[in-house]
Parts: C-alpha cells; sequence; structure tokens
C-alpha cells in the first residue's frame, strides 16, 4: 500500500493518476520546464485555459509540491512559479510523451509544417 495526501492506494500508477487527473498540469509543467514563469506568461502561452481554471490548477499543483509560487513584495505584486524538484524529476517523462505524440501522429495521422508545435503543450 502507499499513502499520501491522506490518501491510501494499492498502485503506485494511481498515486501518478490521481496527482495528474487532467490535461492542464502536465501541460503546466511543460511550460515550467523551460524556466520560472508569472501567471500572465503561463496563461499566454497555454491559452486556451481560462484564468480561474489556471489558479486552480496551479494551487493544486503547488499542495502536491510540484511546483513553487514565491511572491515578491513589489506594487503590484510579483508572483513567480517554478518546479521543485520533485517537478524537474518529472522532464524525462515529459519528453518521452512529446516524442511519442508525435510518433503516434507520424504513424496514424499527419502533421503539416504549419501545425509542427502550434499545440498548447508543444514548446
Amino acid at each position: 500500500m502507499y499513502y499520501i495526501n491522506d490518501k491510501e492506494y494499492r498502485c503506485s500508477v494511481a498515486v501518478t493518476l490521481d496527482i495528474f487527473n487532467d490535461r492542464w498540469k502536465l501541460a503546466i509543467i511543460w511550460h515550467l520546464l523551460d524556466g520560472d514563469k508569472r501567471f500572465k506568461d503561463l496563461h499566454e502561452i497555454i491559452n486556451e485555459i481560462t484564468q480561474k481554471t489556471l489558479t486552480v490548477k496551479l494551487k493544486e499543483l503547488e499542495e502536491k509540491n510540484i511546483i513553487n509560487r514565491e511572491v515578491y513584495a513589489e506594487v503590484p505584486p510579483k508572483v513567480v512559479y517554478s518546479l521543485t524538484q520533485a517537478g524537474k524529476n518529472l522532464k524525462s517523462v515529459l519528453e518521452e510523451m512529446h516524442k511519442w505524440g508525435i510518433d503516434y501522429v507520424q504513424e496514424f495521422g499527419k502533421i503539416t509544417p504549419e501545425d509542427l508545435c502550434e499545440s498548447n503543450i508543444c514548446k
């Protein structure tokens, strides 16, 4: 058994699926791999997400110790998001998912030059 965040799991994959239970969290982490970002920057990069949803997902990732939220005492307030070590450890996993996605589309679909890396999850 695995015990974390006041929950009990029978499988480590269940822990992972419980944390990354939607597309937005992985997109946020993917873009934070490039470096620290402010809320506005993340919202511009992941432009399909609403501000409310982005706020919720950032809070959830912070609660799970995947990202850091640093508030600077400035006017107006400056908030910067970065990855914790646990978040940085996802880099190889996300890079493999990125590669797998490209390979899958190449085998079963089509990639046009103008669409290459146009998606919100692409760098």
